[in-house]
């Protein structure tokens, strides 16, 4: 099987480049930003006819969230935009598409982890451009599913748990937000499942067409909470301090409750998720060995 891993540089894609070894019966195409254009669609038709790709893995996503509030017009061209010539070149080569989403299509003002079911209202451009390219994916008659991820950490890229790390080692004291709550989510237990749902998808002959998903790590925090694990987990002795979200303004407005629902993905793949405390804790060990 001939799979394509877009957005390959970012940490999911690194993750998934480090599982290569476990799934010998895939050969995979690793392409970043610079490579391989999802928003260039004559180019990504060209490397995908070429090269046979039955498979697309979607980790190139516009993500910063913030900034998208001023440029909205990148983030829609990359979530939208390049998602629907995703669709398009999966729908004339016949090829599976796995695209990847967030829980910024909610708004957060719930307290039941959300459901795949659950009405979407997106608050800030990041959300509305991801929501977007869901829908791109989800209205198409391809062989496509989008996962919902929240939170997602690696030993790789930028991310939450390698800035506390480092602001931890330079700083006293910190200030964390408690007011936001969610689901942590190690790349690699994500990676992991995207690969393992091929793995089935091909034994089993099970089709992907137009299934939406969420994936998290088990259990919930508040970013508060997963600061004061970091620091424990990761032997630094910085003190973690709580504080309300209008103490620490941003551009973009983040969701208050971010928890996901993982009941339909366990179900249907027959998957187990670890608890975000265990995940983080192979994860600061690898960051640690490293």
């Amino acid at each position: 099987m001939n799979i394509l891993v877009t957005g390959a540089n970012g940490q999911l894609g690194s993750e998934i480049k480090d599982l290569v070894n476990n799934f010998n019966s895939f050969n995979f195409f690793f392409k970043g930003s610079l490579d391989l254009n999802i928003c260039n669609f004559l180019q990504l038709e060209k490397f995908v006819v070429e090269n046979k790709i039955e498979v697309i893995i979607n980790c190139a996503a516009y993500t910063a969230v913030d900034k998208a509030e001023s440029g909205n017009a990148i983030a829609q061209k990359v979530n939208e935009e390049g998602v629907m010539n995703l669709v398009k070149i999966s729908k004339t080569v016949n090829a599976k598409l796995i695209h990847i989403s967030t829980d910024y299509v909610f708004n957060g003002e719930g307290f039941i982890p959300y459901k795949e079911t659950d009405d979407v209202s997106p608050i800030g451009v990041y959300g509305k451009t991801k929501r977007l390219g869901e829908l791109a994916v989800l209205d198409s008659d391809i062989d496509g599913i989008v996962i919902r991820t929240s939170w997602l950490y690696s030993s790789y890229g930028n991310n939450f748990v390698k800035t506390m790390l480092r602001l931890g080692e330079d700083r006293d004291e910190l200030g964390v937000i408690f007011d936001q709550v969610g689901s942590p989510t190690y790349a690699r237990d994500l990676a992991l499942t995207c690969l393992n749902i091929l793995n089935n998808s091909k034994g089993n002959n099970i089709s992907l067409n137009g299934q939406l998903y969420h994936f998290s790590n088990e259990g919930v925090a508040s970013w508060y909470d997963f600061a004061k694990a970091i620091m424990f987990l990761g032997e630094v002795k910085c003190i973690v301090k709580p504080i309300e979200t209008k103490d620490y303004p941003t551009p973009a407005k983040r969701p208050h409750f971010s928890v996901l629902n993982k009941s339909k993905i366990k179900n249907d793949f027959e998957i187990e998720i670890s608890y975000w405390r265990d995940s983080l804790n192979d994860c600061i060990a690898k960051l640690k060995k490293n």
